[in-house]
């Protein structure tokens, strides 16, 4: 066996912490876990492409890797989110990563949520920009930091943030980045599909499209499908497919990947009453009194508050052996004393699902 006691260290703070993860299988239970918000995987509302389509790109979009299809699907997307153009990424981590370590440079300033994703950070890090993050939609510290910034400016939040469930202060956010002439980035991946009459997201839905530099919309959440999609100028296009690593040095999406997508964007923007019945099950959640703070959320996105590793452990242990698929979010993941159960609320919930949930949490 190889020699890898080196390891061991970090492991066993993770043990002795209650923090340790482990890969798991759903087992059955009702889902209250997953990101497929409308339910188009449970559902299997996605068929197989066509057997012809082919399973490999077999290289890079820059070599061989680009193909009509994906291309056609990038002009599908962009009209449909209302945006010049668009391009295609492996994942919405790739997406991330490749914005943002590729555009900002050197003498530049990116200002970011403090909540943002760890994909948003890892990009921002790869970048030779300087950055600073703001209090978690606190407009007040975001003025504060953007008074020391220099170069070209960037400030970067999302929509919907996936750890809390809140949305971000859209509208105020587009007017302090027109103040300080700075240009905002929005991650929209857990709005697709879900915010806006046709799952549009949030800055499509208030119709701010026009004022936001770029956006990202992921499929692997409520699209049920891979992948994700940056939106932006055709400049901005032209300009990632030159110097956006996670995408020059990938290979690229197959065929048949790219017809899902394709699919998808046929099917969720008339998935009215999913997004009804979604809004239903939230409002039934946060009006139901609990034992355990709970924090305000209009997303399928709800959250409660444990402290503690192994207590948030055990509730959700609790929850598992009564068939619910609930789980826990531990420190590190969020802040100590913030330990959490991240409940996810899907079309294809019954209220008689989310009543029993309820009851086990009074």
């Amino acid at each position: 066996m190889y020699p890898d006691d080196f390891l061991h260290k970090k492991l066993n703070e993770r043990k002795d912490n209650h923090s340790f993860r482990e890969l798991r299988f759903p087992d059955g239970k009702i889902d209250f876990c997953s990101n497929d918000y409308l339910g188009i995987v449970k559902n299997a509302r996605l068929q197989t492409p066509d057997s012809r389509l082919q399973t490999g790109s077999t290289g890079s979009r820059l070599l061989s890797g680009n193909y009509p299809l994906i291309e056609e699907v990038e002009k599908q997307i962009s009209s449909f989110h209302q945006s010049e153009a668009a391009l295609i990424f492996n994942s919405g981590y790739d997406a991330n990563l490749g914005l943002l370590s590729a555009v900002p440079q050197k003498g530049d300033t990116v200002v970011y949520d403090h909540l943002c994703h760890a994909s948003i950070r890892d990009g921002i890090r790869l970048s030779f920009a300087q950055a600073f993050s703001f209090a978690h939609n606190d407009l007040h510290d975001l003025q504060k930091k953007l008074a020391h910034t220099t170069g070209t400016v960037f400030i970067v939040t999302e929509s919907v943030f996936s750890m809390d469930g809140d949305l971000c202060p859209m509208d105020e956010m587009v007017a302090i980045a027109e103040k300080f002439k700075a240009h905002l980035i929005i991650d929209e991946a857990h709005a697709t599909g879900v915010i806006g009459e046709k799952g549009e997201g949030l800055v499509q839905h208030l119709q701010l499209q026009g004022k936001v530099f770029a956006r990202i919309h992921t499929f692997g959440k409520a699209c049920g499908c891979h992948g994700a999609v940056v939106l932006g100028s055709q400049m901005l296009r032209d300009y990632l497919v030159n110097f956006a690593r996670s995408l020059v040095f990938s290979t690229s999406l197959p065929e048949h990947s790219v017809a899902m997508i394709k699919s998808s964007y046929e099917i969720f923007p008339g998935m009215k009453a999913e997004r009804l019945h979604l809004q239903q099950l939230i409002q039934q959640f946060q009006m139901a009194p609990i034992r355990f703070e709970k924090l305000i959320s209009n997303t399928p996105i709800q959250i409660v508050i444990i402290p503690g590793n192994g207590e948030v452990k055990k509730i959700a242990a609790a929850l598992q052996q009564q068939n619910l698929d609930v789980r826990a979010i531990l420190y590190p993941t969020v802040p100590k004393g913030k330990e959490r159960l991240r409940i996810v609320l899907h079309a294809f919930n019954k209220m008689e699902e989310v009543n029993t949930l309820l009851q086990l949490l009074q």
